[in-house]
């Protein structure tokens, strides 16, 4: 049945069901709230629309196909001049106010960005991320992977694994990788916490007031403000030098024959340090607590180290640490036999599309054998993760250090996560596991 606007009775889901998809309090837990209304939606409304109160009407996008196409149909789904990223009416509205034009757009990265802008910043990194460049990466990666499994065990058999292990070994390659400092590291880490978490009690900025509506926005537009300022500094320090790291590369950069811009610069790094860090972290905590519960899978891993990669992708699929980006329709078009009108936003939800069982056998388990595993825990189209080779090798490297001097593991609490709907997992995982 068509429809002509996101306000048609059929296609409203319920609104437990759409607060249980746009809420980030409803994603603190997974298992009971979001994933149970993704897989009602993928079967009774698989492209809805979500009616909550403070926020846009939202067409809500569950299956995988259907978000394939959204990714690659650049000419009816783009950015447009909405937020590429799920924020309240208020918080969008807070950050036109810091726009002299009055537009909603508060960083210049690639994620806001449509064609042909999108493509000429995203030229400018794409050498540095083949397979050959991030191969030169892996004995520093390994080094690094080899001081933190070391460190882990000197827990002696119980740590909190995503927040004293996992973010610490992911956020020290991103560190790594980019030439900063060593002694950065708490900088790094305290933004990189505090841009994802602005919709989380627990992560709120003190200069933030809490009880305003769009706090969750003022904290990202604080965050961004600080890693600006030292951003600023490190692409001063490095302009006119010679370097293989990112800060140097990114400071050189030319976009199209002239310098690159502070927004531009700013921009890149502060997505390549917060993507890299919170969605590799949140991966390799899932994957460790799939392995308290499947002890055997910890077996099978330790004893065979090739098996890394087919690990790094069912865990990539199954933690789904990037829960969504919108898009907008450009013109008037149709999805899944419903004419989406020009200027109405959509929300593709990646971890509903890698629970789609037309698209994924079982998808309900987890399952290292699964080939092919064609995800999309890195996105899809013009604005698939630039980073996933960087993920891939950092992971891979990390279960090969770690695995092998792992006995077992159980968990020691309860798990808990990050309130937010855009980018997050698990923020503790309290684990006990047995030396080998």
């Amino acid at each position: 049945m068509s429809m002509s606007t996101t306000t048609s009775a059929d296609a409203t889901m319920p609104d437990e069901i759409a607060s249980a998809v746009v809420l980030p309090e409803s994603y603190v837990n997974e298992k009971e709230t979001t994933y149970p209304a993704f897989t009602w939606l993928r079967e009774n409304n698989p492209l809805g629309v979500a009616r909550v109160e403070g926020f846009d009407p939202l067409w809500i996008v569950t299956k995988y196909a259907d978000i394939q196409k959204v990714e690659v149909d650049n000419e009816s789904f783009g950015v447009g001049d909405h937020n590429p990223i799920l924020t309240s009416q208020a918080g969008d509205a807070f950050f036109r106010s810091l726009s002299p034009e009055g537009k909603v757009r508060n960083m210049d990265v690639v994620v806001y960005m449509d064609p042909p802008e999108h493509a000429a910043i995203r030229k400018i990194f794409n050498p540095w991320f083949r397979p050959g460049n991030v191969k030169r990466f892996e004995d520093q990666l390994r080094v690094l992977a080899k001081k933190e499994v070391a460190r882990m065990l000197d827990y002696d058999g119980e740590c909190d694994f995503m927040a004293d292990i996992a973010s610490w070994f992911a956020l020290r390659s991103i560190v790594t990788l980019f030439g900063a400092p060593m002694e950065d590291e708490q900088i790094f880490m305290d933004l990189s916490k505090a841009f994802f978490g602005g919709s989380d009690p627990e992560e709120k900025r003190e200069d933030v007031a809490a009880d305003d509506p769009a706090a969750a926005a003022q904290q990202w537009a604080a965050t961004v403000a600080d890693f600006n300022e030292y951003f600023n500094r490190k692409r001063s320090e490095r302009r006119g030098q010679a370097g293989e790291d990112l800060l140097t590369i990114i400071a050189n950069a030319e976009v199209n024959g002239e310098p690159i811009s502070d927004g531009y610069a700013n921009g890149q790094y502060i997505a390549m340090v917060t993507a890299g860090h919170d969605t590799t972290s949140a991966t390799a905590s899932s994957t460790i607590m799939m392995m308290a519960e499947q002890p055997e899978l910890l077996t099978r891993c330790a004893a065979d180290t090739s098996l890394a990669p087919k690990l790094v992708e069912e865990g990539v699929r199954w933690a789904s640490p990037v829960k969504h980006f919108m898009r907008t329709a450009l013109r008037d078009t149709e999805l899944r036999g419903r004419t989406i009108a020009e200027g109405e936003r959509l929300m593709m939800c990646f971890p509903s599309g890698n629970r789609d069982a037309e698209a994924i056998t079982n998808p309900d388990v987890f399952d290292i054998d699964r080939t092919p595993n064609r995800h999309l825990g890195f996105g899809h189209g013009a604005h698939m993760c630039i980073g996933q080779r960087i993920a891939r090798s950092e992971l891979q490297i990390f279960w090969e250090e770690l695995l092998p001097k792992l006995k077992s593991v159980e968990l020691a609490g309860e798990p808990k996560y990050l309130q937010t709907n855009f980018v997050g997992g698990l923020k503790n995982l309290p684990i006990r596991f047995k030396k080998a």
